[in-house]
């Protein structure tokens, strides 16, 4: 084990968390004593800096190959891993791997090891099979939400990767499950198990309320939208068993005049991505998705959960529940009951009607706009270029200007709806750090 030392006040300064919380002090101090450990825990609970802070001790800085690795099942929480890290502002180099962009890109930033790895089973794995990733130094191991990545079928994957890490030390699983069974070929001979998972009432009793609302008949539709007009622009996740279901209810909502962003597998990342910035920005105050969205996802202020189809199961049910009354805020679940649907077993006990009103009126519309910048990190360009060049060129104001998030090739800005028209000409023809970008509405 390596015994470089850090103090950690700074990494949580940088992430302005005043102090780590009993289970994420638990961890970090069982990571570095025992060689297995499985760490069960509510989403929401800070499991993500609880593995980091210990494999960031595990470093060593004198090496020069790749020392750790961390496996998550979508590429939306493998890129939310990397965020933290890199915000936690080490000198460590990180790169992110994952499907639905170019693998040339990752093999660029592969020929210089970084010190950490963090991706998804498919592309790991074949990286590893191209011999772009040695595995030769790796030491660590983090499988995060494995009880997912099982769940959505990249056990051979997994099994491959594990195989090829010949040298590991070390080896953290975390989940927010205790259902899962550990698979054989990760070979633990003797983890220690730590579970901070809460009995389902008892964190729902202050911060998360469970509803029900019934439709008059199979076509549910009608009632979400009611209910939607009530909930007034409030942040929503509205879950759809299947991809077809989710597109064809975000159209229909747009018809009636709700705006809304969706969100599942089939979309290409930079669509993906540029849904979920809409629905953090605040240009959308709903979100209609799969289950994909049901993990990994840590957006504030979700406010409200709606199970449009009923979860295939109590778990899925937990884990899109999950997404609200985090970290100490409040939420609502509500289940849409067709005429013919029964209320879950699980679900106990059954939850209170709520009463729609007879009439409905529009949601307010969001404030905000999100603008498509075609530059970002690889082009030298990051947030604070995009506000100045906003405010200067654009002739914004502070206040005019919301999120920013700049990706590797591309960037998101939002802007007060308002000011989009004048902004778009004003900034016509201007160069951002001395190059012309293409810049305009996102799609």
């Amino acid at each position: 084990m390596n015994n470089v030392s850090f103090n950690t006040a700074p990494l949580l300064a940088n992430l302005k968390i005043k102090e780590l919380n009993e289970m994420q002090e638990a961890v970090i101090e069982a990571a570095l004593t025992k060689d297995e450990l499985i760490v069960l825990a509510n989403t929401g609970t800070g499991k993500t800096l609880a593995f980091l802070l210990p494999v960031l001790q595990l470093l060593n800085p004198e090496l020069k190959h790749t020392q750790a690795l961390i496996m998550a099942p979508s590429r939306e929480l493998a890129l939310q891993i990397e965020e933290v890290f890199k915000k936690m502002g080490t000198s460590y180099k990180v790169t992110c791997c994952y499907g639905g962009h170019k693998r040339e890109i990752e093999e660029n930033n592969l020929v210089e090891p970084p010190a950490l790895i963090i991706g998804t089973a498919g592309r790991l794995a074949d990286h590893i099979r191209r011999d772009n990733i040695k595995t030769e130094g790796i030491t660590t191991l983090v499988l995060d939400e494995f009880d997912k990545s099982l769940e959505l079928g990249f056990q051979e994957e997994m099994a491959f990767i594990t195989g090829c890490l010949k040298n590991l030390s070390k080896k953290i699983l975390t989940s927010a499950t205790d259902a899962a069974e550990i698979p054989a070929f990760l070979e633990l001979k003797d983890p220690q198990t730590l579970n901070f998972l809460t009995p389902d009432a008892e964190p729902t009793i202050n911060s998360l309320a469970v509803k029900q609302v019934l439709s008059d008949d199979r076509d549910k539709l009608p009632t979400l939208f009611r209910l939607l007009c009530k909930i007034n622009n409030k942040p929503t996740i509205v879950f759809c068993n299947h991809r077809d279901a989710v597109e064809r209810t975000s159209t229909l909502l747009k018809d009636k005049g709700i705006y809304n962003v969706f969100y599942h597998g089939g979309m290409e990342q930079r669509e993906r991505e540029a849904a979920l910035c809409k629905f953090k920005n605040g240009t959308s105050t709903v979100l209609v998705t799969t289950d994909l969205a049901s993990r990994g996802l840590d957006i504030p202020g979700i406010r409200y959960i709606i199970h449009y189809h009923l979860p295939a199961s109590e778990d899925v049910f937990t884990h899109r529940n999950g997404r609200t009354a985090r970290m100490e805020e409040f939420g609502t679940a509500i289940l849409i009951l067709a005429d013919d649907e029964t209320m879950p077993k699980y679900i106990n006990p059954e939850p209170e009607t709520l009463v729609l009103p007879a009439t409905e009126t529009l949601p307010d519309k969001p404030k905000w706009t999100t603008l498509f910048i075609a530059a970002g990190k690889k082009d030298k360009v990051n947030k604070i270029d995009i506000v100045g060049f906003l405010s200067n060129h654009g002739k914004l104001k502070k206040d005019d200007i919301g999120l920013v998030e700049v990706k590797d090739f591309f960037s998101f800005a939002a802007v007060q709806k308002s000011k989009v028209g004048n902004v778009l000409e004003l900034i016509k023809g201007e160069k951002l750090k001395n190059q012309k970008v293409k810049i305009a509405v996102a799609k």
